[in-house]
């Protein structure tokens, strides 16, 4: 292993350089670190009578059934309640979900939370009937509608989406019963929730230095990392180990989600759950398949990044539990407060508003950051809110990942706050598809920044490495997800069976293919499938790896630019969702549908792995 020689000194020195170049105001170790949801809500009973009285509005709605046709200001009135009672309903939503995730050991939380979820499928009832009676209306008298009543000009999009998928809309009845069917298969992802975060006893295990950790997800991503070798493979047998005692249940509830995802595709008369899953954002299957091949095709570069892992680390053999540890020896924490000074100095190229406004934020009580028994793990920020802000849910633990994770997950967040500032609340909700350029961008712009303060090659060897894991976690290992993901629908609509072993076996042979002959994977570490919640928002992963194939794009045109190319790419994130992702990014010069984007980014990967090397060679 590398060592890092004065490296206290260096990151230190880095931490106070990062601080030096923000405003005396902006500069702070006190950060915040529970977030105040009576923001939202001034109290649970706030929220529940406030559940009551959408709950209430909801057969109202019915008065306007059979008279969207009649005029212009009809369809105004119409859409506009539906709106702003959705958004009252979103509001709502978001309070129940990170109520629930603070403390998932709760039952008045995840009550409420269902409560919360079940309002949402009767909500989705009472408008069943509207996109069907829109597409008898017809285009061209709604088209008409929206050039006479500029009130109707936020509602635009939304109707043209509508009519573009008059193929796959049922009747009333058929789209009712599909609304309602939507509580109870949110159900399957709950109780995989519950069972992998609240219900499993996870192992405590003892380090090689002494120290205890319980193998939950959160002591999983500590133990993983670390320098002991057989510290790591104690980690990865007893966390997979415990996963694999519950294979049975696992592959019941994941099977269930598919058959689920399938059961929708074929009532809307798509061909696949693939392209069901797609349709609602316009993103061609082709783009997806794409991906995929261009990824299969720069496996060798993946390969031999491992090989190059295994020198760093000085390993006789690589196995798959030596993925995890830093190339060179960290003795350095990063408290939250430096994690913010770091990322504001890092977006820096943005221009002045942009850090200025996450200075703002980053001091609010808008995000839950230390992790705690019961509390959801991982790290997401939630929308939701679109009157009050977004709120930001972290594990932080005071290690580099945790910067990283800082800058991805306030991505979002500015993303959230620039659409909502520049859209209304129709058109300001984006697509995953472009809400992963945010955060990657993020990750980039934090790495560059850390890489040009390094003062040593132990130093630039850490954060080159780190711009390997992000490229190999976000978009190769979330391909590998991709292609597991459609190879497990394509085997239920083949007529296949799907059982908790089937899919280990599945995952086993992508774990082979996309690691190579020289990493070592233990068999029982295929189980990992089970560890992956977003499988179960179907075809959801593969937009981190699309995503982080256009941040590159950005990410280098914001080097070579300046403030116009900044601009270029701000103007993405403040679009929304006001047309389609891949019309959104063609206009700010990107064209995901070709294999250009994936093909930048595996060059990037491999000049990456050129500059490592060149550094092990001095």
């Amino acid at each position: 292993m590398t060592e890092l020689s004065r490296r206290g000194v260096l990151v230190a020195s880095a931490a106070v350089a990062a601080a030096a170049a923000l405003p005396a105001w902006a500069q702070s170790a006190d950060v915040p670190t529970v977030w105040d949801l009576s923001e939202l809500y001034p109290t649970p009973q706030a929220w529940a009578a406030e559940r009551q009285a959408i709950a209430d509005a909801l057969p109202e709605l019915a008065r306007f059934k059979g008279h969207l046709g009649d005029s212009p200001a009809a369809l105004r009135e119409a859409l506009t309640t539906v709106s702003d009672l959705s958004r009252r309903y979103q509001r709502l939503a978001t309070y129940a979900s990170l109520k629930a995730d603070e403390d998932t050991s709760v039952a008045e939380n995840q009550e409420r939370d269902q409560l919360a979820t079940a309002l949402g499928s009767q909500f989705g009832e009472a408008v069943a009937w509207m996109d069907p009676e829109l597409l008898t209306v017809g285009a061209d008298k709604i088209r008409s509608f929206v050039a006479a009543d500029p009130g109707l000009g936020k509602f635009r999009f939304a109707l043209e989406n509508t009519l573009r998928r008059a193929p796959h809309t049922l009747g009333e009845e058929a789209e009712k019963v599909l609304a309602a069917a939507s509580n109870p298969i949110s159900g399957i992802q709950q109780t995989r929730g519950q069972l992998a975060n609240a219900d499993i006893p996870w192992p405590e295990v003892t380090l090689a230095d002494g120290k205890a950790i319980r193998l939950d997800a959160q002591g999983y991503g500590i133990g993983r990392a670390s320098t002991n070798r057989t510290d790591r493979k104690l980690v990865f047998d007893k966390y997979w180990g415990t996963y694999q005692t519950y294979q049975s249940t696992f592959g019941a509830a994941l099977a269930a989600q598919v058959n689920a995802n399938i059961f929708e595709a074929k009532a809307r008369h798509y061909p696949s759950a693939v392209a069901s899953a797609l349709s609602p954002s316009n993103i061609p299957v082709d783009v997806y398949k794409t991906l995929v091949a261009e990824t299969n095709a720069g496996l060798p570069v993946l390969h031999r990044y491992f090989d190059v892992r295994r020198r760093l680390l000085k390993l006789p053999d690589m196995h798959y539990y030596d993925i995890y540890p830093p190339v060179t020896a960290i003795e350095r924490e990063f408290t939250i407060g430096e994690a913010r000074n770091l990322t504001l100095a890092a977006v820096a190229p943005l221009g002045k508003p942009y850090v200025d406004t996450l200075a703002n934020a980053t001091m609010s009580k808008w995000m839950h950051v230390y992790p705690r028994k019961g509390k959801r793990s991982g790290a997401y920020m939630n929308p939701g809110a679109y009157d009050v802000h977004p709120y930001l849910l972290l594990n932080h633990n005071d290690d580099y990942e945790g910067v990283s994770t800082f800058a991805h997950e306030w991505g979002h967040g500015m993303h959230s706050v620039l659409a909502a500032k520049a859209q209304p609340f129709e058109t300001a909700d984006y697509p995953i598809f472009t809400a992963e350029i945010a955060s990657t961008l993020n990750e980039q712009l934090l790495a560059r920044y850390m890489l040009k303060g390094a003062k040593t090659n132990a130093e630039k060897l850490f954060y080159l490495d780190a711009v390997l894991e992000s490229f190999r976690g976000t978009y190769f290992r979330q391909t590998m997800f991709a292609e597991f993901e459609l190879a497990i629908h394509e085997a239920v609509e083949g007529g296949q069976a799907l059982s908790g072993e089937a899919m280990t076996a599945m995952y086993l042979d992508l774990l082979k293919k996309y690691h190579g002959p020289n990493v070592v994977i233990d068999p029982n570490y295929a189980i990992e499938w089970a560890g992956i919640p977003h499988f179960y928002h179907d075809f959801y992963v593969y937009q981190y790896a699309t995503s982080i194939a256009a941040s590159v794009f950005f990410d280098d045109q914001i080097a070579k630019g300046g403030a116009k190319a900044a601009e270029n790419y701000l103007n993405v994130l403040r679009a929304g969702g006001s047309d389609y992702p891949v019309e959104i990014l063609k206009r700010a010069g990107l064209d995901m549908t070709s294999p250009a984007p994936y093909r930048a980014l595996i060059a990037k990967f491999s000049r990456t792995l050129d500059e490592v090397e060149r550094l092990m060679a001095t």
